[in-house]
């Protein structure tokens, strides 16, 4: 309020009660703006748009788990992304009370950090742990999404979880194909030759394989782990001959699936070639892997016989050239004939200048390290 400190003289104020007659600039202002604050936001106050509004009760994450995240992964996701990743992952999260009757507001780094400490006291694998993790974190992420609370916590996973790196040797692969059954047999080489995933080779139909395709024919992956998996591979030798076989014995179907099996899914899956897949290992004596090694075997062997990052990643289905690069390690010979495919180009010269001035610019030598 200002006030004044000469006796008589208007300051502005509507204290006086003929500030509406007073024709100073500080009291025109001030009489005003209450008119103008009341046109603009009238008719938003009338329709309930502003103004003080109660807050929205905040569910307990074991509430958010039942009634709203539980049913939007088992209709959004595929039926082995739910019975695999999300409920497995729901059902530890909803058996830790301390987490699960907090409200998600309350919910901290701190926090999830204690689960994962009660996950670990259970002396689970780091892997185990870091899947609980990964779906507590995509959860908070979602109800952010959902405007059930406006920031999620940061939730670290843990160091130390191992990969799918054992690549199956030459040697171990022939001795381990010799020991399998015709159905194992068959589905690991299609592993060992395309890099599917297990999962993408099981649910193979016969509509989506062409023989006509390329030199040896095609198979398509309509659908897997991300959208990157819709690919197209190429067969080699050895797989077109495996599977035309296999066409001609069941009467070269049009439609239906390549592995047909006595399931739920109408085709072979996981469970259906566990004990296949230990009794191979237990017959062949080789070091003990996963179906899921094959792939990781393709990749490092197309990664060492010279594919670049990219290719890779658009056989193997994955969703960033990161993932790729891991299976690339460019050899000094490799880096050699790179900067020899250059040509002797000489970068910041047109063709013309080059052969114009004198003295040409001498061919580029590369020193590497010896190892």
């Amino acid at each position: 309020m200002w006030v004044s400190t000469i006796v008589g003289k208007c300051t502005g104020t509507s204290l006086c009660g003929r500030a509406a007659q007073c024709g100073s600039l500080r009291s025109r202002a001030t009489t005003k703006w209450p008119v103008r604050w009341r046109r603009r936001t009238g008719p938003s106050l009338a329709k309930g748009e502003v103004g003080i509004r109660d807050k929205k009760t905040v569910p307990t994450l074991a509430e958010f788990i039942e009634k709203r995240f539980a049913p939007w992964a088992q209709s959004a996701t595929c039926p082995k992304t739910w019975l695999d990743y999300y409920r497995p992952g729901l059902r530890v999260v909803g058996k830790y009370k301390p987490l699960a009757s907090l409200r998600l507001n309350e919910i901290t780094s701190e926090r999830a950090s204690d689960f994962a400490a009660w996950r670990q006291a259970q002396g689970l694998q780091v892997s185990s742990l870091n899947s609980s993790l990964q779906v507590l974190r995509r959860m908070l992420h979602i109800a952010v999404e959902w405007g059930a609370i406006e920031k999620a916590p940061r939730i670290k996973l843990l160091p130390g979880e191992r990969r799918r790196e054992h690549v199956v040797g030459e040697d171990e692969e022939a001795r381990y194909l010799a020991a399998a059954s015709e159905l194992l047999a068959s589905i690991a080489t299609v592993l060992a030759d395309t890099g599917m995933r297990p999962d993408e080779c099981h649910r193979l139909r016969w509509e989506t394989v062409t023989w006509i395709n390329g030199r040896n024919g095609s198979l398509l992956v309509t659908h897997g782990k991300t959208a990157a998996a819709r690919r197209v591979l190429p067969m080699t030798p050895r797989v077109r001959a495996l599977l035309e076989a296999r066409w001609e014995a069941a009467q070269r179907p049009s439609e239906g699936w390549v592995w047909p099996a006595q399931t739920r899914n109408g085709h072979v899956d996981r469970s259906s070639l566990k004990k296949q897949h230990k009794k191979a290992l237990r017959l062949s004596g080789v070091r003990p892997f996963v179906l899921y090694s094959l792939r990781h075997t393709f990749l490092t062997r197309l990664g060492a016989s010279g594919c670049d990052a990219w290719t890779l990643a658009r056989i193997a289905g994955h969703s960033s050239v990161a993932i790729s690069a891991r299976y690339v390690h460019p050899s000094e010979d490799t880096i050699l004939a790179a900067v020899e495919r250059l040509g002797g180009h000489k970068f910041g010269h047109s063709p013309t200048s080059d052969d114009k001035g004198a003295g040409a610019a001498e061919p580029i030598t590369l020193l590497l390290p010896s190892r």
